[in-house]
């Protein structure tokens, strides 16, 4: 079996061991997502999509218009990274996602009308180095918009919460878990600690897994923060993660590509 990966990348942790992995008994390429359009024959059995800029996802459909199998997909990558479309679709589906506005620009929410208590703010549209803040107040938002006056936003109430992050992960049917300190907390972010799977609140892998149907995602991370007695908030969803130092990782993704390239 050929399996190509589309990343930058190749030497992150994940993919290089999956790589090892799989090596002995598959070829395992690397597609740089800048590579022109169209991508050429002969294609690989399975695409790791493992890059989000328009080019990679450009050629994400491209492949998927000739039937190759890519994990995961360009249409539910792209999700993923517009949260207005994100929190319609997680709650349209009954999930317990943060309450999402969507506002234009950050000067027009600014110059709008106060928002009341604290809010989280951040990009529409997910990348490295968006903006994600809490805002106290009117003086903390005009600051704000001062720095990234044309960013299209979106707020959504700060839950209360203990200022940790639930970081879920999902390889196939494989879970994983960990505890970060959360961005927004006074002590900032922190790094992520292992969390075994029976230490989750009762329901938690279920609902990760009932992210992934609604999402239609085959390896993804699920944000959420216990809102106290273990009430979830979904309040991120992502495609593809790093899953760092996750113990079983590198084989469930192995898996789940030997998987995938069989049917």
């Amino acid at each position: 079996m050929r399996i190509v990966l589309i990343t930058p990348g190749p030497g992150h942790p994940l993919l290089s061991t999956t790589t090892a992995l799989l090596a002995p008994d598959h070829d395992v390429d690397v597609l740089d997502p800048r590579t022109p359009l169209p991508v050429p024959e002969p294609l690989a059995d399975v695409y790791l999509l493992k890059a989000r800029t328009p080019h990679a996802l450009a050629l994400a459909r491209d492949l998927e218009r000739r039937r190759a199998c890519v994990i995961n997909s360009a249409a539910a990558t792209a999700l993923c990274q517009d949260r207005t479309a994100m929190a319609a679709l997680a709650l349209g589906a009954g999930l317990p996602f943060a309450a999402t506005r969507t506002f234009t620009t950050l000067a027009g929410l600014a110059s709008g009308p106060a928002l009341s208590g604290p809010v989280v703010v951040k990009s529409r549209h997910s990348r490295r180095h968006d903006v994600v803040a809490r805002v106290e107040g009117p003086s903390h938002l005009r600051d704000l918009a001062a720095a990234h006056p044309d960013e299209p936003v979106v707020v959504q109430d700060f839950a209360p919460n203990d200022g940790w992050d639930h970081k879920l992960w999902a390889i196939g049917d494989r879970l994983f878990a960990g505890l970060r300190r959360s961005e927004l907390s006074p002590g900032g972010r922190g790094p992520t600690r292992t969390l075994p799977l029976e230490d989750l609140p009762p329901g938690w892998p279920a609902l990760v897994h009932r992210v992934g149907e609604v999402f239609s995602l085959d390896v993804y991370g699920v944000d959420i923060i216990d809102r106290g007695h273990g009430a979830p908030l979904i309040v991120d969803v992502n495609a593809f993660p790093g899953i760092r130092d996750q113990p079983g990782a590198p084989e469930a993704l192995a898996a789940l590509i030997s998987r995938k390239g069989r049917t």
